[in-house]
């Protein structure tokens, strides 16, 4: 697993990146693994990461499991639960992984993307 990092960025941040890397991979030196998300307004920070998903991602941090398992661990509706993992696997925060059981049919397992995760935000 990598890192990520969840910040709260303007499109000329987002570009200065992109520019630091490229002279990195020109230079042949290597490159970070860490993968950062970028809001680039605070409120759309805090309406990806409400407090149901930040307890979401706490529980399949403590141990990564079905969508089922983890609406029962939290004591919420599973359709709840899939609407946040579906938000939270298209931010790139959470991956659901298909796994067959044995007699049982299939299951969707959800795990996080990095083993640290790292919000920044800066009011100016």
């Amino acid at each position: 697993m990598k890192k990520v990092s969840i910040a709260v960025a303007d499109e000329q941040e987002f570009f200065a990146r992109g520019r630091r890397l490229a002279a990195l991979a020109d230079a042949g030196k290597p490159i970070s693994s860490e993968s950062v998300i970028s809001f680039g307004d605070p409120a759309d920070l805090l309406k990806m990461l409400t407090p149901a998903r930040m307890a979401l991602i706490q529980a399949v941090k403590a141990r990564p499991d079905s969508i089922t398992a983890i609406a029962q661990r939290l004591h919420r509706d599973r359709s709840a639960v899939k609407r946040d993992v579906d938000q939270l696997h298209a931010a790139g925060l959470v991956s659901v992984e298909q796994t067959t059981l044995a007699g049982h049919g299939v299951m969707k397992r959800v795990s996080l993307t990095a083993h640290k995760l790292r919000l920044q935000a800066e009011l100016a």
